[in-house]
């Protein structure tokens, strides 16, 4: 009986956390639970990001024209790499991107 209970309650866990982000989101509205996400503005923009748009007037309206999950994500891609010099060439990489009102992943 043991394993019985032992081997329903592990197969109860392998599905609730092979769940995707969307049904346990959807689970928590059920439940009356709130999920929080950080706003664009929360987060921290790179020192060689901000110096770019410090010179470059255009890019900061083009980065201001995007939406705001289009900016988070060139955000956490210009922050991710420690080195500072991967995180210029990563900027230079995406200005013309961003110039052009593409998000990091559009074509």
């Amino acid at each position: 009986m043991e394993t019985e209970a032992f081997v329903s309650a592990d197969f109860s866990a392998k599905i609730y956390f092979g769940m995707s982000k969307r049904s346990l989101s959807a689970r928590h509205r059920c439940a009356g639970l709130k999920v929080n996400y950080k706003q664009t503005s929360e987060f921290k923009t790179p020192e060689e990001f901000q110096n770019q748009l410090d010179k470059i007037p255009a890019l900061k309206t083009a980065f201001a024209a995007l939406t705001p999950g289009r900016q988070r994500g060139y955000i956490l891609y210009f922050s991710a790499p420690k080195q500072s010099k991967t995180r210029e060439s990563r900027v230079e990489k995406c200005m013309p991107q961003i110039l052009n009102g593409k998000g990091l992943n559009d074509e």
